[in-house]
């Protein structure tokens, strides 16, 4: 039996009278890939800042990594890592420089900052773009930098929120090699998607709707539940009836 590294019961955050997240349950495991999909304004946002600490929950219970999501924030987010389409490098820097900020905030020691950027540089085959600015480089290159950074202190899991928004398929394809790739090595991988390909990526999905989550199993059970031959048929029959947008 895997180890549980996110537990939640009956989470729920209001703001006002409205509830964004509304008693969200679920467990995941130790190196598991699970998708966390929702239409805009379903709540996963919101559910997703949450479990990395970042927003206090009205209610419900939680624990990451073992830690309490109420008083032990500061060693959750010691544990995780955290990946956003929006914003994840410095454009302005250089991508060594970039490397050795994020490492300098994960509290890596100097001698490690300089090792694992020189080890980082090598694997992401970079060492001749080491020193240009990372607003220059294609997409794709962001992307394996981004995530590679947010690996860099060894996290326990691993929260992408839409990582692959805007770019190529063939680009997403080489992004999930390394997701893979990171999963086989044991780390948790939380996935924010609005591609419902990916959604097949994954080991077990959950689908959230005005602020609950209606589904959660494989996508393959999913598939068979719902009678649908692919995952956006899956989601349309969930998300046709959702009253909130943004």
């Amino acid at each position: 039996m895997k180890e549980t590294v996110i537990k939640t019961e009956k989470l729920t955050k209001k703001f006002g009278n409205f509830i964004a997240a509304n008693a969200v349950s679920f467990e995941v495991k130790k190196g598991e890939i699970f998708g966390f999909l929702g239409a805009n304004g379903a709540g996963k946002t919101t559910a997703m800042r949450m479990l990395c600490g970042l927003s206090t929950p009205t209610s419900g219970k939680a624990q990451i990594v073992g830690y309490d999501i109420y008083k032990q924030t500061n060693l959750i987010k010691k544990n995780i890592g955290y990946m956003s389409q929006k914003f994840s490098l410095y454009e302005d820097l250089t991508v060594v420089e970039n490397i050795r900020f994020f490492a300098g905030i994960y509290g890596l020691s100097n001698q490690d900052i300089k090792d694992k950027s020189a080890h980082l540089i090598e694997t992401l085959g970079m060492q001749n773009e080491s020193k240009k600015r990372v607003g220059t480089l294609p997409p794709g290159w962001k992307q394996k930098i981004s995530f590679s950074v947010a690996l860099l202190h060894e996290p326990k899991i691993v929260f992408l929120d839409e990582p692959t928004g805007g770019v190529d398929p063939l680009v997403r394809r080489q992004f999930w090699d390394l997701i893979y790739a990171a999963a086989d090595k044991g780390i948790t991988i939380f996935i924010s998607t609005h591609y419902m390909d990916e959604a097949e990526y994954c080991n077990r999905i959950s689908i959230m709707v005005d602020g609950s989550i209606k589904a959660l199993d494989t996508p393959v059970h999913l598939k068979h539940q719902f009678n649908a031959k692919n995952m956006d048929e899956v989601f349309y029959e969930l998300a046709r009836g959702a009253k909130r947008r943004e």
